[in-house]
């Protein structure tokens, strides 16, 4: 079903990137790859405006790209299943420059053996950067798994001060 919504395109440190919010425009929806863009662009209904909700996304966003902002103020719409929800919803607990992994997750949500269903409820998150999956890596310490490329996970990492394996 395609969603009615507001989609602004912008350049950033790690390239092109989407922002877009309900049709009433009270909520952040996506932050868009630009790899993705066209896959988006097929499935939703949109007019491409920069409301002011988005320049209130893009401007929190630039802060954090340049170390001034640490939390993430917006409104956002978690569209998904209530276990995907609760990930999400753990994602946004961890502490900038932190990470922890799929099983700390699952512990968080009280789903210990939901190590598979938290990787896959990170994939599905579409409002990546404002809800941090980036924070999310391997049980070892390594980074795995991320929709912007595990180049962009490295730079979000490294900007909020985390070393890498």
């Amino acid at each position: 079903m395609k969603k009615n919504i507001y989609f602004y395109e912008t350049n950033t440190p790690i390239g092109k990137i989407g922002i877009a919010t309900t049709q009433n425009n009270s909520h952040i929806t996506d932050l868009i790859w630009e790899s993705d863009f066209e896959d988006f662009k097929k499935h939703n209904n949109f007019k491409i405006c920069e409301t002011e909700l988005i320049k209130q996304a893009k401007k929190q966003l630039f802060e954090y790209f340049e170390k001034k902002r640490k939390n993430f103020d917006l409104p956002l719409l978690k569209e998904g299943t209530p276990f995907q929800i609760s990930v999400w919803s753990a994602l946004e607990k961890i502490p900038y420059g932190k990470t922890r992994s799929y099983k700390d997750i699952a512990i968080a949500i009280n789903n210990p053996k939901a190590v598979r269903a938290v990787g896959m409820a990170n994939n599905r998150n579409k409002i990546a950067i404002f809800i941090p999956c980036h924070r999310v890596i391997g049980a070892d310490g390594k980074l795995v798994g991320y929709g912007g490329g595990l180049h962009i996970k490295q730079f979000l990492l490294e900007l909020e001060g985390v070393q890498i394996k």
